[in-house]
């Protein structure tokens, strides 16, 4: 199976993700420590890598991103303007 990227990024939630994780002035180290705690294992390079949209997001780590940062799902996979 090949997956495909988007205008050479492989998500559209990584700049949502940074947002919301600098707003509640979250590392990306305390993120992925609360991701884990929640039930997803994720590693602090795999958060840098989504924010910098150089990696594919799940839709489980997607639900508990918006679930951990306190944002609405839809929010995270809304396009920037």
């Amino acid at each position: 199976m090949k997956i495909y990227d988007f205008g050479g990024k492989k998500n559209i939630s990584g700049d949502r993700i940074h947002q919301a994780r600098t707003a509640l002035r979250l590392s990306q180290s305390e993120l992925a420590a609360r991701m884990q705690v929640n039930g997803v294992t994720i590693e602090r390079e795999a958060i840098s890598k989504i924010e910098t949209r150089d990696r594919f997001v799940t839709d489980y780590e997607l639900m508990m991103f918006a679930k951990v940062l306190g944002v609405p799902l839809e929010w995270l996979v809304k396009e920037s303007e």
